[in-house]
């Protein structure tokens, strides 16, 4: 039987159709426990490639016999070795395009909704990293915010919409990825916007975000607001859009809240975290549809494959907005915080300008789950 190779954005699909992928996971157990390929309909089964040397015989009874089986690796090498030999067995079998290091990179845009104008909001999921960018589109501009490293998926999506980037926004200094913003800016020639708190000691130019500033997108105004909302990190910055969404950045999540520890300041912080949630949010509309810019896991992920929700829903159903004691909370989030993401001082450091790693290098910062929200 021929091997397919399936690439990232393929199997997305099916991930957001519903559609059940068998996944035979040939990474070694640590990497596979730590970060995996996650969806409703996905089942999972791992088997170290080495284990597999000698052939796959003893595997073929674990496998389906009426459903493909996609077989992923890390880079792509192994998987396509393994599904080779499933193949001679007879087996329907495919391989992920890339790997997992190409499932970390794939976005997958998300309409939103519309906005005034004819223009239109779009959600970018990350489904390999948990990252949820977006891009409000009016009257042929176009605005970005917390844009991932991959750029060119931006430009072109812009490109296709016959829209220009004029403004590229960041909510915060990032921790966990590798933030696309300033490369994006410079490309396109548009403006950078970056929290001032964040960026004491940054290496570039930015135009410093100013809480109740107005930004305007194309010939028609579309009210981008931010909010000063620390916690997360000292300069955390949430965007009101036309009093209709609220870009929480990494404060707030759909199932979670956002972990004050990243720069190590998680005492001091914590305080900042709590006020944001209890008072600054708890004085918004509750209309408000939340657009995080992360996800933790895929119960997140709604029936059209966004990730959002009305503000007032989560002040009813979210764990972390529930503590009314302040003690209680300070200890909930100083007690369950989650490892440190991968690489995440070097990341902040890039993020800064400090360094300059290449593209593998930056791959390889990237690599596993994210780990912004307490747990």
């Amino acid at each position: 039987m021929t091997v397919k190779a399936l690439a990232s954005g393929e199997v997305t699909k099916k991930i957001l159709h519903q559609e059940n992928v068998f996944v035979l996971d040939v990474r070694n157990e640590r990497d596979f426990k730590d970060w995996k390929i996650e969806g409703a309909s996905i089942t999972h089964h791992n088997v170290p490639y080495f284990e597999l040397l000698d052939g796959v015989e003893d595997l073929l009874p674990i496998l389906p016999n009426d459903q493909e089986v996609l077989v992923v690796c890390a880079k792509e090498g192994s998987s396509v070795m393994v599904a080779d030999m499933l193949s001679e067995a007879g087996r329907d079998v495919a391989y992920l395009k890339g790997g997992m290091k190409a499932w970390s990179e794939h976005l997958e845009p998300v309409k939103i909704g519309n906005v005034t104008g004819g223009g239109e909001l779009y959600q970018f999921v990350r489904m390999g990293k948990g990252c949820l960018s977006y891009m409000l589109l009016s009257q042929g501009e176009a605005a970005l915010f917390d844009a991932t490293r991959i750029i060119d998926v931006y430009i072109d999506f812009a490109q296709q919409k016959k829209a220009t980037i004029t403004h590229v926004f960041d909510t915060h200094l990032h921790a966990d990825h590798i933030s696309g913003g300033r490369a994006i800016a410079e490309k396109v020639n548009a403006t950078y916007h970056l929290p001032p708190k964040d960026a004491t000691d940054v290496l570039f130019n930015y135009e410093p975000l100013v809480e109740g500033q107005t930004y305007t997108i194309g010939s028609t105004t579309i009210a981008i607001q931010p909010l000063y909302s620390p916690g997360h990190t000292l300069g955390s910055t949430s965007f009101i859009i036309e009093n209709t969404y609220l870009l929480s950045g990494d404060i707030l999540f759909i199932d979670s809240i956002g972990r004050p520890d990243l720069a190590g300041k998680a005492e001091d912080w914590v305080g900042d975290l709590r006020e944001t949630l209890y008072e600054r949010y708890k004085a918004l509309a509750p209309s408000l549809i939340v657009l995080p810019a992360h996800f933790m896991i895929m119960e997140e992920m709604n029936e059209d494959g966004s990730i959002q929700k009305p503000l007032g829903q989560l002040f009813k159903e979210n764990h972390g907005l529930q503590v009314e004691n302040e003690l209680t909370f300070r200890q909930m989030v100083t007690n369950h915080l989650p490892p440190q993401p991968n690489a995440y001082q070097d990341i902040r450091e890039t993020n800064m300008g400090k360094q300059q790693p290449d593209e593998e290098q930056q791959r390889t910062m990237e690599i596993g789950p994210n780990r912004c929200a307490v747990r």
